[in-house]
């Protein structure tokens, strides 16, 4: 019996597409490297691009990702809270697109490191002439490995804390994160946990 032309047409596939993302940072080196490193310990296989656009007030990010957000099914910006003055002018522009999230840490991408060292939920703020954000670098550098850690040099700082510490880390953010929101008090906080999630999910296929 001779097959017919359906009986040679391919089963659809159960996997939903490949999506593309995009990860714009705020700083050059010490977030976007961490990043990257993340991807490629995950073995994240789709388009990810981990970039600095060349701006660094949350706002020019934020508009600059929504600029660019049409090539990608996915867009996060990194940013810090910090003194910028456009902040919250960047939460509230952020919102006019439905692709783009934003992942805050207050005062500074370095708080997501510290947690990997324990639970913290004393909020950092400016004195004198050290920024909240310096005073954070601060209690860091008095950990194992960080006493001259440089938030301008570009370090491979996620191998260095991979294993229980980054576990702990996963585990201590998102209970940091409801406490800040349930106090209204987001200092400090983190949403770094949630990229580092998705870059994982990254690495399996989706089933449709």
């Amino acid at each position: 019996m001779g097959r017919t032309s359906a009986s040679f047409n391919r089963p659809k596939s159960r996997l939903k597409p490949q999506p593309t993302v995009l990860v714009i940072c705020e700083d050059t080196k010490s977030g976007k490297r961490y990043l990257e490193d993340a991807s490629l310990h995950f073995r994240v296989t789709v388009l990810v691009e981990i970039t600095h656009c060349g701006k660094t007030d949350p706002l020019s990010i934020v508009k600059e990702a929504i600029s660019r957000q049409g090539k990608f099914d996915h867009v996060f910006c990194v940013i810090d809270r910090d003194t910028h003055a456009t902040f919250d002018e960047a939460l509230r522009f952020a919102k006019t697109s439905q692709k783009l999230e934003i992942i805050v840490s207050y005062p500074c991408f370095e708080f997501w490191l510290l947690l990997h060292f324990g639970y913290n939920r004393k909020p950092y703020a400016a004195a004198g002439k050290h920024s909240a954000a310096d005073l954070l670098i601060r209690d860091l550098c008095n950990h194992p490995a960080f006493e001259n850690y440089d938030k301008g040099k570009d370090l491979s700082i996620f191998k260095l804390l991979l294993g229980k510490q980054f576990e702990d880390a996963r585990r201590i953010a998102p209970n940091v994160l409801t406490e800040a929101i349930a106090s209204e008090e987001m200092n400090p906080s983190t949403k770094l946990h949630e990229l580092i999630d998705f870059l994982e999910k990254l690495s399996s296929p989706q089933q449709a």
